[in-house]
């Protein structure tokens, strides 16, 4: 009786130590095993992310804090270091583990656009890049994507972040660099921090301006995409082009 009792308490002893959260984890877990990443909420996925980052910590009320002061899980990837920082229970490695698996999602929507086919035939995909790269940084950047005779991706580059409204020092470096690479046609892409994808006036002007240089040169402006939050602007589309 004495064994079979000191048994039971050690049992007993194991199953208090496990955490609170034990459970819920295993069952989130199997909920994405059965369901997909698509049908979790903003908070599922999350948690799920972070329960990677801190094995050792109940990640729901985090994930919840999150997503309440960045608004949705793109702009909490998307979050400058500096304000993740100010969430309690981020520290430096948690945050820079949440910058790699950024850089994981932006690296997979470009080989999506990187592949033998004209950049063109896959618009969507390349819209989806664009957003993913850009539409949640907290300044501009303003990218140029490089493309060859049949339209297949040279390079993407960032020309520059900060303001685009220097427009005789973007024409230039553009034109250069797109004779440097051969290129014989150009889409443009820049972001709005605002989160607003109306170009202004300065976009236009600048637009024109590169693609009046660039026709010169034999060198096709497909497009210039101004990125935000709430979506995407063409100007080609617009007319503005």
């Amino acid at each position: 009786m004495t064994v079979h009792s000191g048994g039971s308490e050690k049992g007993k002893g194991l199953s208090e130590a496990l955490p609170h959260y034990t459970g819920h984890r295993e069952r989130a877990r199997q909920r994405f095993i059965e369901i997909g990443g698509e049908s979790l909420k903003d908070y599922e996925l999350l948690e799920l992310m972070l329960h990677i980052i801190i094995p050792q910590k109940d990640t729901k009320p985090l994930a919840k804090e999150l997503l309440s002061r960045f608004g949705s899980f793109s702009e909490v990837l998307g979050a400058p270091r500096q304000r993740l920082a100010e969430i309690k229970g981020l520290g430096q490695t948690t945050i820079t583990h949440i910058k790699v698996i950024q850089a994981v999602g932006q690296r997979y929507s470009r080989d999506q656009i990187v592949r033998d086919r004209p950049i063109l035939g896959s618009w969507t995909q390349l819209i989806e890049y664009c957003r993913a790269q850009m539409a949640y940084e907290s300044i501009e950047q303003f990218r140029i994507l490089f493309l060859d005779k049949k339209n297949l991706l040279i390079a993407d580059e960032v020309q520059q972040t900060g303001t685009v409204d220097h427009t005789p020092v973007y024409t230039r470096e553009v034109i250069k660099r797109a004779l440097e690479l051969s290129a014989t046609a150009l889409i443009l892409v820049h972001n709005h921090p605002s989160g607003d994808p109306q170009p202004s006036a300065a976009d236009v002007r600048m637009t024109r301006e590169i693609a009046d240089i660039a026709q010169s040169m034999g060198i096709t402006l497909h497009d210039h995409l101004v990125i935000g939050k709430s979506g995407h602007t063409s100007l080609r589309s617009l007319k503005l082009i």
